[in-house]
């Protein structure tokens, strides 16, 4: 057996700590939290939101290994959660996503206010994904609710769900890139800057932004604790209930009303013939099915096609496209099938999610949050090597590192796709030919199939990693 590795960054949560062993996923909790925990087991919603896949299903660890009882040391208690296929942050989802996210951590509260419990937290960090379905993991979160007790987890969600969706909403202004920048996510005197005077009559700006600026602001000059003057002046539940049903309202209005992106409409002028699209289906539905994957990556997944394919044979697939509208239409068709270990996610591969937090550590890269067995790489080795300026003989050494089998597409510079993008540069990529391509991959890979599309400018492999 291992020696169990605790979750970088979990020192934040004072309530308990993540470890793993032995690919189980457990948490350490504090007395006080062992007493929630108990209680919220024999609440009737706690076992309802577990059987309708809204929260990670956990137990308890009365007798715990003697590696497990040597770290809880000093804790009050154990539970085992079910692990998440693969992780993800906010600032890497879709709008429809986090729209979905703040919606399930709003129904959570107003679930758990019916029987005397509260959410303490509101991080968007709490929820992770099962394909396109989110599911809340923070049980330390669920508290039981003290007489005049606010909820202190107001202005988390503001910061990491509301006003991310109202700048998106309201503006058009991504959020992505502001998450990432900031893991504590939008003050109210940042969101207050973009969202001016003319904003104040849409929903929640006046209140949850203005507002919330000035308080902020003010508490900011006082000495006294908010929140035991809140708990003085007899806050009651009812207060926060019609709170987080007013937020409710709010967050199912908010709508992203983007148009179309640069490849949003690629499935109908990807260029190909009807010839070659069927021969390239194919190709990867062979190259697929040669064995049962446990996970699967489509980098640059677009339509999501390939990534549909390749749940048939996989445990989990994440699909993987930088641009944002692209992902969320595959979001949106994902949460109206059957489909349900397809995870879509907003990543550019010339500027990744970076390790984040203390250590930089608490929020991972991609390649540290579990590698795949099988790597789908098609029709973006041109906009990688060609769009981004990364050298060739890199993105196959790198491709070589992440999994032991890729299906990768070649595509000429005769193509009109290539053509298109090298329109308003000048062609200085001598490396970017294809038998320098295949010569780079041969050093680094096996060729198991390989076979040429009628057009002439494109060319499928399958290959190991040797």
């Amino acid at each position: 057996m291992t020696t169990p590795l605790l979750e970088p960054g979990s020192y934040r949560d004072r309530d308990g700590r993540v470890l793993y062993l032995d690919g189980q996923v457990f948490r350490l909790l504090s007395n006080r939290a062992l007493e929630d925990w108990r209680a919220l087991a024999e609440t009737s919603f706690w076992s309802e939101l577990v059987s309708e896949g809204k929260v990670v299903p956990t137990q308890s660890v009365p007798h715990p290994s003697p590696e497990l009882a040597a770290v809880a040391a000093g804790w009050g208690g154990l539970v085992r959660h079910e692990r998440i296929a693969w992780v993800s942050y906010p600032y890497e989802w879709s709008f429809g996503m986090l729209r979905q996210a703040a919606l399930l951590q709003l129904e959570l509260m107003e679930r758990a206010l019916d029987e005397g419990f509260i959410v303490k937290d509101a991080s968007a960090y709490n929820i992770q994904w099962r394909g396109a379905e989110p599911v809340f993991i923070d049980v330390p979160s669920f508290q039981r609710l003290e007489a005049g007790e606010a909820w202190v987890g107001y202005l988390q969600f503001c910061q990491l769900f509301l006003y991310p969706l109202m700048l998106t909403a309201y503006k058009g202004v991504p959020f992505q890139p502001w998450l990432r920048g900031a893991l504590d996510g939008i003050t109210p005197e940042e969101c207050a800057r973009i969202l001016s005077k003319r904003d104040l009559l849409r929903p929640g700006v006046a209140v949850d932004v203005h507002l919330q600026s000035r308080l902020q602001r003010a508490a900011a000059d006082r000495d006294e604790s908010v929140r035991q003057e809140l708990k003085s002046s007899g806050f009651s539940s009812q207060m926060i209930k019609r709170n987080v049903g007013r937020l409710t309202r709010i967050v199912e209005k908010l709508e992203w009303k983007a148009g179309r992106s640069t490849w949003s409409e690629y499935a109908k002028e990807h260029g190909y013939q009807d010839a070659d699209v069927a021969a390239k289906g194919d190709f990867v539905r062979r190259a697929i099915g040669e064995r049962h994957w446990s996970l699967v990556w489509d980098l640059g997944c677009n339509t999501g096609a390939y990534s549909k394919m390749a749940a048939e044979a996989a445990d989990y697939v994440v699909a993987m496209d930088a641009d944002h509208l692209t992902v969320e239409k595959l979001y949106r068709e994902l949460r109206g099938s059957e489909l349900k270990n397809v995870l879509p996610i907003l990543a550019n591969l010339a500027d990744p999610s970076p390790g984040l937090g203390w250590r930089w550590l608490e929020r991972r890269t991609p390649v540290d949050r579990g590698l795949p067995e099988l790597t789908l790489f098609l029709a973006i080795v041109h906009h990688v090597v060609l769009g981004a300026n990364v050298p060739l003989d890199e993105l196959i050494y790198w491709l070589a590192s992440l999994s032991e089998y890729l299906v990768i597409e070649w595509v000429d510079k005769e193509d009109p796709m290539v053509r298109k993008l090298l329109l308003n540069k000048e062609d200085l990529f001598t490396e970017y030919e294809r038998d320098n391509f295949e010569r780079l991959l041969s050093e680094r890979f096996e060729t198991l199939r390989r076979t040429e599309l009628d057009s002439g400018t494109r060319v499928l492999h399958f290959v190991r990693a040797r």
